[in-house]
Order: structure tokens, then sequence, then C-alpha cells
């Protein structure tokens, strides 16, 4: 066949009808190649040229067939997705989102600052679930909540105190003295007190106080105490939740639901009689009708406004109103001070009753002085020393609270097994020493001018330990209030004597040189054998020599007993042993002078005495006794001289258990007060005084007895305080009138007193003092004093005998004196207080010199009294200079 006739080969790209169409290439959308819009296409292998596809159906087909785009990518440069040859750019899928979170936070999308700031409906989205978590929770609390019955609030177990010996003493102290009564028989003027001065909104509020709840919740979680409920409301949902007083955020939330239920589903007027039947008025007294007992000795339905008003202020804290004080909790809780504040407090509620309408200004005028109140302890069951003991063993606890833990209200709450330090055979034969002397010997029917009103008071402490053995308070704790063991007012005399020897030989005397342009810092420590002045109305000098004179220029003279020198004449030199024996006064009180009276007050307060029971140290009588401290801290600090110069705060309770475990365990902590050689010189000289001298009575055959007498200005009180080495005890008497709430309270003169001419702390309290040291010591060995070093040089500090004051007194006899650097200068400047005081009943008014008085181991007439009455006396036996008046306590 010829060429020309031979059949042409067919075309590839889907027979003659599509080549037809290639070749033709009209015009035209339908006849422009697929391969034109820049779909898949092919090469041919022999031409090169693109075999189109026969339309989009066969074009799915075949991208099928091949693969798909991103398979046929791998075929070469230019086939791959986006490549030049391809599948199409714009028919691409892009990648999958990322998935959403459900808290946009740090924020996708954002960069820098952005991404960290919430967007607002995140913020809104919180705030939302935060409100409705406190709603739910609030919720969920007010469910499981339920409203108190008042019958069954503040209850409470007794306290259990026990011996030395861990005998039972008795059972008491947790038991709540409170009687329910009704509405109806709350009188209006009691209702009115306590809502003017508590909550004037109360009948028409919802029973909280948001703001106050605010305050407590965050006061409590940043490590305060808790607060009080600010409405009626929620104080009587706090003492009705007595039994859980947990000081944490979730009982004061509790007790916030509780109150809104309350609010909410009790009527105001028993809230109110749940409030008043439930609140504390001090004394032991739960509720109204206790309280008008406890004050009044009343129905509380016979209340008048006065005595609502003053109830009213009881509430608030009876600890700092209740007139007859309070010091065994707060050294600042006198009866004067309280008085003072209960008084303010009921004037301003009747006030504010008269403001808001709820009493007449006419009524109102008839109250303004304090109603009468009954002694605090007519209706107590605590009778004879029980009360006095367990008041001190209870005041102990309280003002050491941190260490303790124990607060007034878990004392109330009770179920506490307290062991105290006292010796029950001790407290026994204390109160038969006193009583045995009192009734042979004070007679107040035969000589009511002198026997009536007559008190004693006294107290043992363990050397060793500082542990109170025996205080004996008073005739009967139901009858007299006051603790006499505690602090009482009275001054202590000569019994202060052995501080000035001690600080003289602990920190020395002053050198004197002739004038106060000479070196003033210098000090000698003295010996007991150095030489002073026995002379009487003797002139007091200052360490440079000058006459010590008062604020109005009049000189001092202090006197002895019976205007009587003492000493060889005619210098009147005496030795100190000799001075203490014979409790010369002259001789001390210039020995405290050139010692400084700071130094005294110094010794004094490290023997254990409070500084708080501490009078002026600006006059020179201050070495001889115008102090005031209680009989716990006397023995106590004789205790001191007794134990070598270790000091022990004296302490009533050992420790403290409850039904969990152990509450409280005292730790001694013993301090060194002075050195062994001064404490035991100390004690050989008070030896002295017993041995022969003015403490013959107290002696103890086969037993060493240290000791020293006291009597004060007026013949106002007496003491003896003595030891032995295993045992320290002081005893006071005194006259005081036996109105226990008067403001005047005055201290009598015991001449003529029991039958004797004067009362000396020889006489009744040494005789007292070696009753019971006799009994109390059976059983124990007898033992001795250390022997006492030598200590010091001898200084004749006696100046020479003159009608005009010598302007240089004579140098130390010492050869070798040994100085002690010492900053401190005496010069005491005059107070500017009267210098003959309440206690200066001889002094010289105008002569043109002061009287230093004319007692045995006098304090000194014209030294200020530091009160003329029992101001320092305390409701509680604790108030200034009492065992636990001051942080030693």
């Amino acid at each position: 066949m010829s060429e020309h006739r031979r059949k042409p080969p067919q075309p590839q790209g889907g027979g003659r009808a599509a080549a037809r169409r290639g070749q033709s290439a009209p015009s035209g959308r339908r006849a422009a190649p697929r391969g034109a819009t820049g779909s898949p296409s092919v090469s041919n292998e022999a031409g090169g040229e693109d075999r189109p596809y026969g339309g989009r159906a066969e074009a799915r087909r075949a991208a099928q067939r091949s693969g798909g785009a991103r398979r046929r990518g791998a075929e070469g440069p230019g086939y791959g997705p986006g490549g030049p040859h391809g599948p199409g750019r714009g028919r691409g899928r892009n990648p999958a989102p990322a998935k959403k979170r459900f808290i946009d936070y740090p924020r996708a999308g954002k960069s820098g600052v952005g991404r960290w700031l919430p967007s607002w409906k995140l913020v809104t989205g919180l705030f939302i679930g935060f409100i409705g978590s406190l709603v739910a929770v609030a919720g969920i609390g007010y469910a499981m909540v339920s409203v108190p019955n008042v019958a069954q609030t503040a209850t409470a177990q007794n306290n259990v105190y026990y011996w030395s010996d861990n005998t039972p003493m008795v059972a008491t102290g947790g038991e709540i003295n409170r009687q329910i009564i009704n509405y109806s028989e709350i009188p209006t003027e009691m209702r009115y007190a306590v809502i003017s001065q508590e909550n004037k909104t109360f009948e028409t509020d919802s029973g909280i106080d948001p703001n106050g709840i605010a305050r407590a919740v965050l006061n409590m979680a940043s490590g305060g105490q808790t607060q009080g409920g600010s409405t009626i409301t929620q104080q009587y949902v706090k003492n009705a939740m007595l039994n859980d007083q947990s000081q944490t955020i979730s009982r004061k939330f509790k007790e916030i639901f509780v109150a809104i239920k309350v609010g909410t589903q009790v009527p105001k007027d028993k809230i109110m009689a749940g409030y008043l039947n439930s609140a504390y008025f001090g004394r032991g007294a739960y509720g109204l009708q206790a309280a008008a007992r406890a004050y009044f000795n009343k129905e509380a339905k016979n209340l008048n406004p006065g005595e609502c008003a003053f109830l009213a202020a009881m509430v608030k804290g009876a600890t700092y109103y209740d007139p007859a004080g309070a010091t065994s909790i707060d050294p600042a809780a006198t009866p004067q001070a309280n008085s003072k504040r209960a008084l303010a407090q009921m004037q301003d509620t009747l006030n504010k009753m008269v403001q808001y309408g709820h009493l007449s200004a006419a009524e109102r005028a008839k109250y303004t002085t304090l109603p009468k109140v009954q002694n605090p302890r007519s209706n107590s069951r605590l009778s004879g020393q029980i009360g006095y003991l367990v008041d001190l063993a209870n005041s102990y606890l309280l003002t050491h609270s941190k260490e303790t833990g124990i607060t007034p209200d878990k004392l109330r709450q009770g179920g506490l097994s307290i062991y105290t330090t006292f010796d029950k055979k001790k407290v026994e034969a204390l109160e038969k020493a006193v009583k045995n002397v009192q009734q042979a010997n004070i007679k107040p029917k035969l000589r009511p001018d002198t026997d009536k009103f007559v008190q004693f008071g006294g107290a043992s402490v363990n050397p060793s330990s500082g542990a109170i053995e025996a205080i004996y308070g008073g005739e009967d704790a139901t009858k007299h209030f006051t603790n006499n063991a505690d602090s009482t007012g009275a001054q202590v005399g000569s019994t202060f004597k052995p501080f000035v020897l001690a600080a003289a030989m602990q920190d020395g005397i002053l050198n004197r040189h002739g004038g106060p342009s000479q070196a003033q810092d210098e000090r000698t420590q003295i010996s007991p054998k150095s030489l002073y002045s026995g002379q009487n109305k003797l002139k007091i000098k200052k360490y440079d020599g000058t006459v010590w004179t008062d604020k109005d220029g009049k000189e001092w003279l202090q006197t002895n007993d019976g205007n009587e020198s003492v000493g060889n004449p005619p210098t009147y030199q005496i030795d100190l042993r000799e001075a203490m024996r014979l409790s010369v006064n002259s001789a001390y009180v210039q020995l405290g002078m050139d010692v400084g009276l700071d130094k005294v007050e110094q010794a004094a307060e490290s023997a254990g005495i409070l500084k708080s029971s501490l009078a002026s140290s600006n006059y020179p009588s201050f070495s001889i006794g115008t102090s005031s401290p209680s009989a716990i801290r006397m023995a106590g600090a004789y205790a001191t001289f007794a134990a070598s110069g270790k000091q022990n705060d004296p302490y009533s309770v050992d420790h403290v258990k409850s039904k969990d475990g152990s509450v409280f365990q005292h730790a001694k902590k013993p301090t060194d007060a002075f050195t062994k050689a001064v404490a035991d010189n100390v004690t050989d000289v008070l030896k002295t005084v017993v041995d022969k001298g003015t403490g013959t009575a107290a002696q103890l055959p086969g037993r060493d007895v240290a000791g020293k007498t006291g009597t004060t200005d007026g013949n106002k009180s007496a003491w003896f305080v003595g030891y032995t080495p295993q045992l320290a005890t002081a005893i006071g008497m005194y006259r005081l009138d036996d109105n226990e709430t008067s403001k005047n309270r005055q201290f009598l003169q015991m001449y003529g007193t029991g039958g004797q001419k004067k009362i000396h702390g020889a006489s009744f309290p040494a005789e007292i003092w070696h009753d019971y040291m006799a009994e109390a010591l059976k059983g124990l060995p007898s033992e001795p004093f250390p022997t006492p070093e030598p200590i010091g040089v001898v200084v004749n500090a006696n100046p020479s005998p003159s009608v005009t004051p010598s302007p240089t007194p004579s140098q130390s006899a010492s050869p070798t004196p040994s100085p002690t650097p010492s900053k401190s200068l005496l010069s005491p400047s005059p107070s500017p207080s009267d210098t003959c005081g309440a206690f200066g009943w001889n002094c010289v008014p105008n002569g043109g010199t002061g009287n230093g008085g004319t007692d045995a181991g006098s304090t000194g007439g014209v030294t200020p009294s530091p009160s003329g009455t029992t101001g320092t006396g305390t409701s509680r036996g604790g108030g200034n200079g009492g065992i636990f008046a001051g942080p030693h306590g």
C-alpha cells in the first residue's frame, strides 16, 4: 500500500473528535483545553503534548486513579501542591484549626502583655462562678446549723483542785450559776438598757452586722484575736456556743450562719430573753436572775432602772466594772478603778436610754451614784481558807495565761484538774496558830476601841522552788473577802532592812569625798562589821556629806524607838549586825543613802518584791519599810536569802490536766539575785536577830532560824518574817475597818490592842510564826545555815558628834578598800508630795526639821505612805504588791 494511503496514527487525547477539537482550537470557554487553567496534565512521552481529560468527571476519575495531587507531587519537580505543574492552588484545602481551650488563658493568638490580660468573658465567668460558689456554701451552711436552745447553752463541768499530795481539795469553779426566767419577768428598763448600750437598732435589724463580721474574720485571718458579736443576736449566739470557743474562721462562720437563722426564724422577744438568760455578768453569774442575786440579792423583776444600767455595764466585762475589783486577773482592775468605770458606764447607759426615748429624764435623775452591791462571797460555798486558796490558784493561772493557756472562759467551762502547791497540813497549822493567838488576846467586845478590826495574814514559801505551801487569808472567805496573804496595803516596816544590807554588800556604798566635785562613781563593798551611827534624831546625809532636806528645805531627823540613841556614846557607833539585831533606824537609813536608794530598790526587786508594791525611793525612810508588799512576796523574798541568793517566783499551781491530757506544767526558773556570799551573810546577820535580838520569840529549839521584826509608823502594822533552810514564812498584823467596799478605808493604830501598850513584830506576829513553824517542820530534819564567807571591808561611816552638821564625814577605816565602779549616783530628789503624808502622825510640822518616827523598826513619820487607805488592796487579793500584780507574779 502506498505511503499516502496508510491510515495515520490515532491521537492519544480521546479519539478523532478530540483531535478535531484540539486542532480547531476555537475560541470560547468550551474549547479551552483544561490544561490552560492550571488543571493537572500529563506530558506525552513521544511528542510532549498535553493529553486533556475528557471532562470534569473524567478529570476527577483521573485524579483518583493517580492517587491525588499529594501522591503525584512526588513524581518530580513542579508536580507537588502549589508547584507550576501541580494541582490548582485555588482549590487546595487549609490545615485543620487548633482545638479551643475551656479557659483561654494565657490567651492564644496574643503576644506581649495582651497574652496575659484576661478577656472580659473570662473575668465575668469567674466572678459569676465565685458568687455561685458562695451562695452554694452559704446555703449548705445555713441548712446545717440549727437554732440554739437556751436551756442547753453554756454548759460546764466542775474544776477539781488538788492539794500538793494529789488528794482532792475541792470541786468547784465550773458549775453554771443560772436560772432561766421568762421574757415577762425581765424589766423593761433592763431590755432597753442593753439595747441602748449594745445595739440600738435591735428591734428592727436583721440580727447581723456585716461590717462587724468582716472585721472579725479579717482580724482572725491575720492572726488576731476573735471579736465579739456586734448585735445582740450575734452576742446571744456567741453565748450559746460557749462549748466551742475555738479561735478559728470556721467557727466564726458557723456563728454567722446560726445568727442569720436566728434572726430570720426567732422572734425578737425570744432573742432578748435568750441573750439575758445566757450572758455572763461576773461573779460566776450566768443570766439576769443569777446576776440580780449575786449583786443585789433580789429577784430580777424587782431591779430598778439604775440597777439595770449597772448590770448592763457588767455584761461588757465584769473584770473591769465590778466594784469589788478583780486584780487577780488584772492589776489595773482595782476596786477604786472599777467603781469609777462602772459609774461612768452606768451614767452613759442611762443618758442613752433618755436620748432614745426609753426612760424619762425625771426618772433618770434619781440614779446618779452606784447602787449598793453586796459582798461577792455572800453566796459562795467556798468557806474558810478554801476560798482564798482557790482564788489564789485561779489568779495564778489567769495572770500567767500566756504560759498556762487558760483564759477566763476556759476556766469557767471547767473540766480541769488543777494540782496546787498547797500543803493541807501546813494550811491547817497556820490557821490554827492564828486563831489560837487571836482568841487568846484579841477581845473586840472587851476592848472595842483597840481590838476591833484586827486582821492577820500569812504565807509560807519553799525556798528551793518558790512553791506557796500555805497561806492564811483571813477569818473566812465568805465573810472577809480580801485575801490577807496577798496585797493589803499594809507597810512592812523594818522587815525591809535586809534588802538595804544586801545592797550594801552586793553593790557597795558610794565613797564620800567631802563634796560633789569629787569622784562620785567609786564604791566600796562593805562588811556587816562596818560602823554607823545609832544616834537618835540623826541628821541624814547624802553621799557628798551635805544634810538631806525635803522640798521645803527642812532637814531630815531620823528617830529611833522610844527616841533613844543606840551605840557607844559619845559617837554612838554601832556595827550593822548590831543595828539589825536591835532594829536601829538611824543606822540603816544612813546606810541606804550611802548605797543609793536606787540600789536598795533594785535589791528588793531582785529578791522578789514587785516594783508595783514599792513606795517612792525619793525619801530616806524608804530603807525602813514604807513599801507594802504582800505576805506572799515577803516570804518569797526572804526565801531568796535562805536559798543562798537563788530567787524563785512564788507560784501556787504545779500543773493542770484536762480529759485530753496535760494543759500546763510549771517550769522552775530560778535566777541569781545575789551572790552566795551576800545572801549567806544576810542570813547570818538575821540569825543574830532571832538568837539574841528583837526576834527571840521565834526561836525553834534545835533549829537554825533567821528573821526580822517590823513595826510601822503609828503602830498601824506589825510583821515577823523568818525562815529556816526548808521554809520561809511571813506573818502580818494590822487594824483595818471591815467595810471592804469603802473607798476610804483607814489603817488604825494598835496602841493598846490585845492589852499591850504597843504591838511590835516581836509580839503576836512572832508568836504566830513560832507556833506555826514548830508544827509545819515536824518530821523534817534540822538543817544548819551555810557558814558565810567573809565579805567586804569594815567602813567607819559614823561622823564625829557635833551640834552642827559635820561637812567632812570620816573616811573608811579600811586601808585597802575594794572600789567597785558604778555609774549609779544617789542624790534622790525630794518628792513634791506632802512630807508628813497620811502616816505622818508624829511628824514635826513646824520645828524646822522632819521627824523619822519613833517606833522600833518604824517607817519614819515624814515619809508619805503610798496610800492612807487600802487603795492597793484588792477584791481578790491581787492588787499592787500582791503575788500576781506584776510581770513576775
